[in-house]
C-alpha cells in the first residue's frame, strides 16, 4: 500500500525541519549562555604576567585580561558570543574563536570580525597584592 503524495510531502518536511533544528542547535552557545563569567572570584596569578599594552588568555578559566596602561586591567569572558567556543589565541590585541573565525578586540571586547555580533562580556577584575582576581 502506497502513501498519498500529501502524506509523503508532510513527512519529508518534518524530517527536514528536524535536521534544520539540529543544525541550529549545533551552532548554539554551550549550555545556552555564551557570555558566562566566573560565578566566584578566580585567582589568575601574578598581575606581572599580563604585559602592559598587551593581553593574556587564561583559557582554562575562559577569561582574557588586558593591561592597556600600567596597573589598569580589563577582563572579558573568553567564550565567543556566537557559539560559546573558547578563544584559542591572542595576537596583536585580537582574540580568535576556533569554531567559526570570529575575532574580538581583547582590550574592549568588541567584535572585529563575525559571525559573532555581540561583544565579549566584561568581567570585573582587580589587582591585589600583585595578583589578579577576576569575578
Amino acid at each position: 500500500m502506497s502513501q498519498s503524495p500529501a502524506r509523503r510531502t508532510m513527512l519529508r518536511g518534518a524530517a527536514l525541519a528536524g535536521a534544520a533544528g539540529f543544525g541550529l542547535a549545533a551552532c548554539s552557545p554551550e549550555n545556552g549562555d555564551a557570555s558566562a563569567g566566573p560565578t566566584a572570584p578566580v585567582d589568575l596569578g601574578s598581575a606581572a604576567e599580563v604585559p602592559v599594552g598587551g593581553a593574556r588568555l587564561y583559557r582554562e578559566d575562559r577569561l582574557v585580561v588586558s593591561q592597556p596602561a600600567k596597573g589598569e586591567f580589563k577582563c572579558f569572558s573568553a567564550k565567543c558570543t556566537h557559539a560559546g567556543c573558547v578563544l584559542t589565541e591572542i595576537e596583536k590585541k585580537q582574540g580568535t574563536c576556533p569554531c567559526h573565525g570570529s575575532r574580538f578586540d581583547v582590550t574592549t571586547g568588541e567584535v572585529i570580525q563575525g559571525p559573532a555580533s555581540d561583544p565579549l562580556p566584561e568581567v570585573p577584575v582587580k589587582a591585589e597584592n600583585g595578583k589578579l582576581i577576576a569575578g
